[in-house]
C-alpha cells in the first residue's frame, strides 16, 4: 500500500498563544490550517452547547473524544506502516477504538490503491502549513485523505470546515510538488461502527478552494 513517489519534509510545530504554528522555509511561523479555520469559523453552535452541557462536562466530552481520535489515527498509521496496530488495552474507551480502526480499514482502506505518506506535512510558502493524514491514490484518483472519529455520522452540510481543510492542504501539496490534486476524501467512523466516506472534486473541488482562500483572507484581516 505504502509507496514512496513524493519527499515529504518533516515541518517543525511550535505552540503559541494564536494556536499551532509551524516554520517555513525562512523560518518564520506560519498558522496551521486547523488555527485559521478556528479562528475564522462561527462559535456560535459550540458557545450554545456548552453553556447548555456545563464546562466541565464539556471538557470530559472533548478529552474523551480527542483521546479516542488519537488512538484511531495512531492505529491507522501503523497498519500503513505495517507496524504493530492491533495493540489495544481492555478498557472500554481503547476497545472502542479497535472497533473504530478495524472498520475504517476494512471500508475505508480498502478503497485506496496506494498512499504516498502518512501524517504528511506540508507547506504554502509565508501563508499557512498543517498535516494531512495520507495522501495517496483513493478510488484511481490522488487525493488527500483525512481520518475522521464522531459520536454520530455528520450530515454531510455540517463538515463543510473539513473540506475546505482538506483543499488548503492540496493547494500546498500541489504548489511543493508541481502535482495536481484535485480530490478531496473526508473516511469517517463513528462509535457505533458505522463508516461513511465524503468526496469532493471536480466543480465541487474548486468552489471549496475558494471558500478556503475566503477563511484565509479573513484571518490574515483580523
Amino acid at each position: 500500500m505504502l509507496q514512496s513517489k513524493y519527499d515529504y519534509p518533516d515541518l517543525k510545530r511550535i505552540q503559541t498563544k494564536e494556536g499551532r504554528k509551524y516554520t517555513d522555509g525562512t523560518g518564520e511561523p506560519v498558522p496551521s490550517v486547523t488555527t485559521i479555520l478556528s479562528a475564522t469559523s462561527d462559535k456560535t453552535a459550540l458557545i450554545a452547547w456548552r453553556k447548555r452541557v456545563g464546562d466541565a462536562e464539556a471538557n470530559r466530552i472533548s478529552t474523551e473524544s480527542a483521546g479516542l481520535g488519537t488512538k484511531v489515527h495512531t492505529s491507522l498509521e501503523k497498519y500503513i506502516l505495517e507496524e504493530d496496530w492491533d495493540s489495544f488495552g481492555t478498557n472500554v474507551v481503547s476497545q472502542l477504538a479497535k472497533t473504530m480502526t478495524m472498520e475504517m480499514i476494512d471500508k475505508g482502506l480498502s478503497k485506496v490503491d496506494e498512499i504516498y505518506g502518512v501524517e504528511v506535512g506540508l507547506l504554502a510558502e509565508g501563508l499557512y502549513a498543517g498535516t494531512s493524514d495520507a495522501i495517496g491514490m483513493y478510488e484511481g484518483q490522488e487525493t488527500v485523505i483525512d481520518f475522521k472519529t464522531s459520536k454520530k455520522i455528520k450530515k454531510r452540510e455540517w463538515i463543510n470546515d473539513y473540506f475546505m481543510q482538506g483543499c488548503a492542504y492540496a493547494l500546498a501539496h500541489n504548489e511543493m510538488f508541481d502535482s495536481d490534486i484535485k480530490k478531496v476524501a473526508i473516511l469517517m467512523v463513528d462509535r457505533e461502527g458505522n463508516f461513511q466516506d465524503f468526496v469532493i472534486e471536480g466543480n465541487e473541488f474548486d468552489e471549496y478552494c475558494q471558500l478556503w482562500s475566503g477563511r484565509l483572507a479573513d484571518y490574515y484581516s483580523l
